[in-house]
């Protein structure tokens, strides 16, 4: 599995970020950098009081996703 991991910030207020993912089962690494950006896009335009500071993908391994 693959993860975006992102902090989304309020866009009210700049210095209140949580940190947010997306998981996928069928992509590759390579394949997340790729499409970060659009699926970025899509979750801002679905959460609009936010913006999205900065972004990785990563290997998710055994229990290492977040509740």
């Amino acid at each position: 599995m693959i993860e975006l991991l992102f902090m989304a910030c309020l866009s009210s207020a700049p210095d209140q970020c949580q940190q947010r993912s997306l998981v996928f089962s069928d992509v590759t690494p390579l394949a997340c950098m790729m499409g970060a950006q659009p699926e970025l896009a899509r979750w801002v335009e679905e959460h609009p009081a936010y913006t999205v500071s900065h972004w990785k993908c990563r290997e998710l391994g055994t229990g290492e996703r977040e509740a």
